[in-house]
C-alpha cells in the first residue's frame, strides 16, 4: 500500500493507493501492466479541502520510447451507476462469463492505458461529508467533478501529454460529451469522445420530431421480427427489413405525423394498421389520436397477452440475461488488485453491507439526482419526472442541455467521436441516429462516426458487436 496525492501535491495520509504488477496475452501480443486502485480527491480550490473521493481502477503499460501512450478515462453512467459493466464485459483486462472472470483477448489495453471512473456515490466513492452529497448528485455538479478528476488525475500521474479521449455509457454518454467541453474550455486537450447507447449530443441536427418518432418503427421492428410479430408478407431478414419500415416511416408515417390534425378517421386507421404490421403491437393498441407509442407501451404492449414485458435495454429479451460474476469483480478488486477497503462497493453490493449510524442508510444516488441545469420550480420538477416515467424513454429533461458534443468540436475541430448504439436497445435509435448522421455538416460531419450494432444497451453482450465494437475504437485511436 502507498499514499495517494492530493490534486494539489499533498500526501492524503488516510487514502491508500494499491499497485500491483500484471501479465497477460491480448490481440496477439504479451501484456505486462501495472494496476492501480485508490481514490482521488475531489478538492475544493479555495481551501484544497476534499469535498469527495473519486475512485478510479488504472491500467497502464510503459512507453517502449518517449511518446506517451494514448489514455482513456470510462465511465458507465446512470445516473448513480459504477464503471463495472464497460470495464468487465468489453474494455478490461478481465471479461465476465458466467460466475468467473476470464482474460479478456480483446481489451483495450492492447492500444490504450485505461481508467475507470466511479463518480461519487458508486462503488467505493463518497462525498467527504454528507452535507457535500448534493455538490456531485446532480447534472452540473456530476459534469464539474467528473471533469475535475480527470484533470487532477493527469496531473498527479504526470500523464498531461498522454492523447485523451473519454468513453461514457448511457447517462454517461452526455457526462464524456459535457466533461470534454469542460477540459476543452479550460485549455486540457481531449483527443476524442466514444459515445455508447447514450445519444450523439448533437442537439440541433436531428431529423424533425416527427421523422425521429416515425423512425423508431424501423427499430421496433427488428424487435417484432424476433418475436415473431411481424404482419406476413414483411421482409424477415434484419437489413431487408430494416430498409422496408424506414421508407415506409419516410414515405407514409412521418408525412402523416406531420398532418396529424388534418387526417380522416379512415387514414388514421390505415396508418395504425401499417405501423401495427411492422411493430407487431396490436393497432387497437395505437392511440388514434397521436398514432405514437410510447417506448414504455412498445416494450409492455407487445407481449401482454403472454403476460410478459420486454427488457428495456435488449427488446429481443423479456429478462436481462445478465451473468452472476458480480462476486468475482468484488473478489479481483479486494484480493487481486490488493485493494480490500471495507466500504461497501455501490452497485454490487448495498449500502446495507456497512455501516449507517442509527442504522440510517443513504437513498441510492438516482433517487437524489438533481437532473436540474436551471433553476426550475418543484412543480415542473415533478411534470418532468413523471412525464419521465410514463414514457419509459429515459430521464427526464429539467433546463437547457449542457454543452456537448457540437460545442466541444467547435473548440476544438480535430476532435473524433465514435456514436455506438445498439439495435434492440429500447432507449436508443439507431435509424435515428441514422438520420442525424445523414444531416451532418462542416467541422461536425468530420468529426463524428456513427456505428450501429446488433445488440441493446449493452450490445457488447453479443459477442460479435463486442470485437467490431473493439476493433471499430481501435481503428478510431490509432487513426487508422
Amino acid at each position: 500500500m502507498a499514499l495517494a496525492l492530493l490534486s494539489g501535491g499533498a500526501v492524503q495520509a488516510d487514502e491508500p493507493l494499491a499497485v500491483t504488477q500484471h501479465q497477460m496475452r491480448a490481440g496477439g501480443q504479451t501484456l505486462a501492466y501495472s494496476a492501480e486502485v485508490g481514490r482521488l480527491p475531489i478538492a475544493d480550490v479555495a481551501t484544497g479541502e476534499p469535498h469527495g473521493f473519486m475512485g478510479y481502477i488504472a491500467y497502464r503499460i510503459p512507453s517502449k520510447d518517449e511518446t506517451p501512450r494514448p489514455l482513456t478515462f470510462v465511465w458507465n453512467g446512470g445516473p448513480g451507476a459504477n464503471s463495472t459493466t464497460l470495464h468487465f464485459e468489453v474494455v478490461g483486462p478481465y471479461r465476465g462469463e458466467g460466475t468467473a472472470l476470464v482474460a479478456n483477448a480483446e481489451t483495450w489495453l492492447s492500444f490504450t492505458d485505461l481508467v475507470f471512473v466511479d463518480p461519487i456515490g458508486t462503488g467505493f466513492s463518497r462525498p467527504a461529508r454528507a452535507e457535500y452529497a448534493e455538490e456531485f448528485y446532480g447534472t452540473v455538479g456530476d459534469v464539474a467533478s467528473v471533469a475535475e478528476f480527470v484533470r487532477a488525475w493527469r496531473i498527479a500521474h504526470k500523464a498531461e501529454a498522454a492523447p485523451t479521449w473519454l468513453a461514457g455509457e448511457s447517462w454517461g454518454a452526455g457526462r464524456a460529451a459535457s466533461v470534454a467541453h469542460e477540459l476543452l474550455k479550460r485549455g486540457a486537450p481531449v483527443e476524442g469522445l466514444i459515445l455508447i447507447s447514450g445519444g450523439s449530443g448533437l442537439r440541433d441536427v436531428g431529423p424533425p420530431r416527427p421523422l425521429a418518432t416515425a423512425l423508431r418503427a424501423a427499430d421496433w421492428a427488428q424487435a417484432a421480427l424476433a418475436h415473431g410479430k411481424l404482419a406476413p408478407g414483411l421482409p424477415q431478414e434484419p437489413e431487408a427489413l430494416r430498409l422496408a419500415a424506414e421508407a415506409w416511416a419516410r414515405e407514409t408515417y412521418a408525412p402523416a405525423l406531420e398532418r396529424i390534425d388534418g387526417l380522416s378517421p379512415a387514414e388514421r386507421d390505415k396508418v395504425a394498421a401499417e405501423l401495427s404490421g411492422f411493430i407487431g403491437l396490436p393497432a387497437g393498441e395505437i392511440d388514434r389520436a397521436t398514432l405514437t407509442v410510447s417506448p414504455r407501451q412498445y416494450r409492455e404492449g407487445l407481449l401482454k397477452a403472454e403476460g410478459k414485458t420486454l427488457y428495456v435495454f435488449d427488446v429481443r429479451r423479456t429478462d436481462s440475461g445478465d451473468g452472476d460474476f458480480d462476486p468475482a469483480i468484488l473478489r479481483y478488486i479486494r484480493h487481486d488488485l490488493n485493494y480490500p477497503s471495507p466500504l461497501p462497493y455501490v452497485g454490487l453490493e448495498p449500502w446495507e453491507a456497512g455501516y449507517g449510524p442509527g442504522g440510517v442508510y443513504p437513498q441510492s444516488v438516482g433517487a437524489r439526482w438533481n437532473y436540474a441545469t436551471a433553476p426550475v420550480t418543484e412543480d415542473e420538477v415533478k411534470a418532468a419526472i413523471a412525464k419521465a416515467i410514463k414514457d419509459g424513454g429515459g430521464p427526464p429533461q429539467l433546463g437547457p442541455p449542457l454543452p456537448g458534443t457540437a460545442e466541444a468540436v467547435a473548440l476544438d475541430p480535430s476532435l473524433k467521436v465514435l456514436v455506438a448504439a445498439g439495435w434492440h436497445d429500447s432507449l436508443n435509435s439507431c435509424a435515428a441516429n441514422r438520420e442525424v448522421e445523414a444531416r451532418l455538416t462542416g467541422a461536425v460531419a468530420q468529426a463524428v462516426s456513427f456505428r450501429c450494432y446488433a445488440g441493446g444497451h449493452m450490445f457488447y453482450r453479443d459477442p460479435p458487436s463486442r470485437l467490431a465494437f473493439s476493433r471499430d475504437v481501435r481503428a478510431m485511436i490509432e487513426g487508422r
